[in-house]
């Protein structure tokens, strides 16, 4: 699936702007289609404008491409929708009618009907969430019927969860449980299948890159057991970005992707993926995890009872690790997040960091900025409460348990550490204590993993000292907007 977030540091390959417009999304849709070999297209309604006329300019203008490749038969266009209960509730009525009002659309152009029928919550914490919504649409959808004449097939409509917060992740498999219980008493009806989408951003935002990756794996375990007691078929989706905290899917990387992400069903390509690496490469690497990604379905690795007590455990106590950290240099990360770019046309974004410390909250940037933020300042955030992390691993006796759900930890690390300024650390040291947990935690790293963490190559070398320049420029107080974005195209990734 290609999503529209804003992490590229590059120019589109359609446009020669790093910058993509509202307007150009449905240009951009549809060459993602023809071109690059993308199956989905994320129609993001959460955090951003949207093109609300979007099924009639698709139809309009490449008519002849989607009769042949009709949209909710071979391709697939899914609505991300706003979170009521984490954001304004006006968008959502638009968004549900605009999912009637293409089916009504897509008769008059002579598709395929209906050419929307899933639609994506973010931030799922409770099952009451999806039933709600499911309960609003079918209102909305009789609605429709009533005052408009607009027939529709669609009396529910297919949700598709995004859990995005660790805790959550681990409790999900109850919550699609509840859901399910309720499609079967109100509308007699048993899902055949179900997909169900888990972040890989937020929750390292939130509780850091182990625990991101653990609970995700515990997710994919769940989900499948799940399916199993139900008879449903379970589709697991992973959205994730290019640099590894946010996920290391990219297009240098696929066989380490299709190898961590087994039990997945859909990866999400995001906007550094497609426009921050060779346009044959990323061309290969779509092709090849569409073959491969599907048949990884099935060699997921099982986690029993008392290994996901243990994660869940372990978890908690190396988030407090990370958080601690984070809390403490949040200014900064603020600081320096002010000087990225924003290439997509965001609305403004209510973060889920925001836990109390009996000081108040923490506000941080969207994930892209915090990661893009912490790479600029040479301190990689996947480096952040990991040593500590690490360490408590050893002392709990779960460091094999976490290296056979991580298989790739040491390559994300020290791909990650490529992009390390020890230099500006030790600085930021001098300035804040907050930050010498990191430098050790760095030190414990390095004897876990039994190898050193820094800068390999020379492009390592130039990124450093883009991140020497952001550093100095910060205490000067001058604009360092144009060296974040020179270190941002060296690694591939805004953030």
């Amino acid at each position: 699936m290609a999503t529209q977030h804003p992490d590229n540091a590059g120019p589109s390959i359609w446009t020669d702007k790093c910058f993509v417009s509202t307007n150009e999304e449905i240009e951009e849709c549809y060459r993602c289609f023809s071109e690059l070999g993308i199956d989905e297209y994320m129609w993001d309604w959460e955090g951003k404008f949207v093109d609300e006329a979007v099924i009639d300019r698709l139809y309009h203008d490449y008519h002849d491409y989607f009769k042949q490749n009709p949209i909710g038969k071979d391709k697939f266009l899914t609505f991300r929708i706003p979170n009521i209960w984490e954001e304004t509730s006006h968008r959502l009525p638009r968004a549900f009618m605009n999912l009637i009002s293409a089916e009504e659309a897509a008769g008059t152009y002579g598709m395929h009907t209906p050419p929307f029928f899933e639609v994506i919550l973010p931030m799922t914490t409770q099952a009451e969430q999806l039933v709600y919504l499911q309960k609003r649409f079918s209102r909305i959808a009789h609605a429709a019927e009533d005052i408009f004449e607009m027939k529709t097939q669609m009396k529910r409509i297919d949700l598709i969860p995004l859990f995005e917060e660790i805790e959550t992740m681990a409790e999900s498999d109850k919550i699609l449980e509840t859901y399910m219980q309720f499609l079967q008493k109100e509308h007699d009806y048993k899902p055949e299948y179900m997909r169900i989408f888990i972040a890989r951003s937020d929750p390292a935002m939130n509780a850091g890159l182990i625990p991101a990756m653990l609970a995700c794996k515990h997710a994919i375990s769940n989900y499948h057991t799940f399916g199993e007691k139900y008879d449903i078929k379970i589709f697991p989706w992973v959205g994730g970005g290019c640099l590894p905290f946010r996920g290391s899917i990219n297009p240098e990387n696929t066989e380490a992707v299709i190898e961590e992400y087994k039990g997945v069903h859909s990866l999400t390509v995001q906007s550094a993926f497609r426009f921050d690496y060779p346009l044959q490469d990323v061309k290969k690497a779509i092709a090849e995890f569409n073959f491969r990604i599907p048949q990884n379905l099935r060699k997921y690795r099982p986690i029993s009872e008392e290994e996901g007590t243990a994660i869940k455990k372990f978890n908690l106590e190396a988030k407090g690790y990370y958080q601690e950290t984070i809390e403490s240099i949040a200014n900064i990360i603020n600081k320096v997040a002010s000087f990225l770019p924003s290439h997509r046309e965001r609305l403004q974004h209510i973060g889920i960091f925001g836990y109390s410390r009996g000081v108040g909250h923490v506000k941080l940037p969207r994930a892209i900025k915090f990661t893009g933020a912490l790479y600029s300042l040479g301190v990689p955030p996947e480096l952040i409460g990991t040593g500590r992390a690490l360490k408590k691993a050893q002392e709990m006796k779960i460091l094999p348990l976490v290296k056979s759900l991580y298989p790739n930890l040491k390559r994300d690390i020290l791909r990650a550490g490529h992009y390390l300024n020890r230099e500006n650390l030790d600085l930021l040291c001098d300035q804040n204590d907050a930050w010498k947990p990191i430098r050790l935690g760095i030190k414990e790293i390095e004897a876990i993993i039994e190898e050193p963490i820094g800068p390999k190559e020379c492009h390592h070398m130039i990124h450093r000292n883009f991140t020497s320049n952001i550093f100095y420029k910060l205490s000067l107080g001058d604009d360092c907007s144009e060296d974040i974005l020179q270190a941002a195209r060296i690694r591939k990734s805004l953030g």
